[in-house]
């Protein structure tokens, strides 16, 4: 009988780039830059009106794709009740919802992994659908609907935001701090990540065709960034700097954000985070790349964006260079897969690459790539939910390498099968 022969790979493995090289980020110790990235699944159980718990299913898809040295970003979390604009998504605002994420956090440690919170409000997404009727409207910097419908097909136009109050903004921003604190300390989450993007209640804020007050939290680049500034000044007092970071989206068109100027404002903005003191300095910005949009694709994209703000270039190197000033890491998301992810590491052009829909189609992504395996293609129709919820949340399958002895004893792969997980 012959010796077997191992198959060639699939492609190129990546255990000896820079990808799988140690790193520091705050207080972590990480054994390589592949991070999972934030992504809404909407797979938690309802208890009541605007409260939902992690329950085995969210402690198992996590579980899965932890790795040693890893991290992971949850899903957006609700800072509190009535934060979030789709049902399915658990918060940080109950014991019981703290006791399912402590379940998830426990089971990502003991793979020895790491794992932070990403914290949201989503402002005037949130349909008053889900706001327990009584005339409540969602709340934005603005009185200005999203364009479109609501989630659960309520008319944007018909049922606009109503400007927050300038007491309620600071009523938030100690809740978004108090929250951090819960994750952590509660929950045992290793950090925060607060979402300043996607057309979110911060960002609502931060864009200039949407922000259109006259107070201190409008107008001038300086207003529009405050109340993002002053939110991470909270949470860091709350958890620690080493333990804070923040998403940002320059480049977003989604949910009707559209800036005039994002170069320039976001250039600001990093310029505001890189100078605070170190005791409320972020250890790291997650922003998304200009290519990326949840309509358009590439090419479109950026054409758009090269029209709309006159610039040959729209990169985020320049917000990297601004933050790397202030000793802030950076994490880029937006695109990125097994070919273009190295050069983007290799180049010093981003500390780490945050990956989504390849982490959900992957539940072993990190020894895929380190070891050149096949991925999984992604099925897109179950991202947002499905008729049983592991549907295309717990049923994608790892990859095992056979092994068979060969016919001096020794031990040889001779076949890598897909398992399911």
């Amino acid at each position: 009988m012959p010796a077997a022969i191992t198959p060639p790979l699939s492609f190129a493995p990546l255990r000896d780039t820079k990808v799988f090289t140690p790193w520091t980020l705050g207080r972590l110790q990480l054994a390589h830059r592949i991070v999972q990235a934030p992504c809404t699944r909407m797979r938690a159980d309802k208890v009541d009106r605007g409260v939902f718990v992690p329950v085995d299913r969210n402690v198992t898809y996590y579980q899965q794709r932890a790795s040693a040295g890893g991290l992971q970003i949850t899903e957006a979390i609700d800072i509190c009740l009535d934060a979030s604009a789709y049902p399915g998504v658990a918060g940080v605002f109950t014991e019981a919802q703290l006791a399912g994420w402590k379940r998830v956090t426990d089971a990502v440690h003991a793979k020895g992994g790491f794992i932070v919170a990403q914290l949201w409000h989503t402002g005037r997404a949130t349909s008053p659908g889900l706001l327990g009727g009584n005339g409540a409207q969602p709340i934005s910097s603005t009185t200005k609907p999203m364009p479109g419908t609501y989630l659960d097909g309520l008319d944007c136009a018909e049922n606009p935001p109503r400007a927050m109050t300038v007491e309620e903004i600071h009523a938030l921003t100690k809740e978004w701090a108090a929250a951090a604190k819960r994750a952590v300390e509660v929950a045992g989450f290793d950090g925060v990540e607060i979402h300043g993007a996607n057309g979110y209640l911060l960002e609502q804020f931060l864009h200039d065709n949407i922000n259109d007050r006259t107070d201190a939290y409008g107008g001038s680049v300086e207003n529009r960034c405050r109340f993002v500034v002053e939110v991470v000044e909270a949470v860091a007092a709350a958890i620690g700097s080493d333990r804070t970071g923040i998403r940002l989206s320059p480049y977003n068109y989604f949910q009707g954000t559209k800036d005039s100027n994002p170069n320039t404002h976001w250039a600001y903005l990093c310029e505001r985070l890189a100078t605070l003191p170190e005791a409320s300095r972020p250890s790291f910005v997650h922003m998304i790349e200009p290519r990326f949009d949840e309509i358009l694709d590439e090419q479109k994209k950026m054409a758009a964006l090269a029209e709309y703000t006159a610039q040959p270039v729209n990169s985020l190197t320049p917000f990297r260079e601004v933050l790397k000033k202030g000793g802030i890491k950076f994490l880029a998301a937006g695109g990125f897969n097994r070919d273009n992810l190295v050069p983007k590491i290799d180049g010093g052009l981003t500390d780490a690459v945050v990956l989504g829909r390849l982490f959900i189609a992957n539940p072993d992504l990190v020894a895929r790539l380190r070891n050149g395996w096949p991925l999984n293609a992604y099925d897109r129709s179950t991202f947002y939910g499905a008729s049983l919820p592991e549907k295309g949340y717990l049923d994608y399958p790892v990859y095992a390498v056979d092994v068979v002895k060969t016919v001096g004893g020794a031990e040889s792969s001779v076949e890598e099968v897909a398992v399911t997980a």
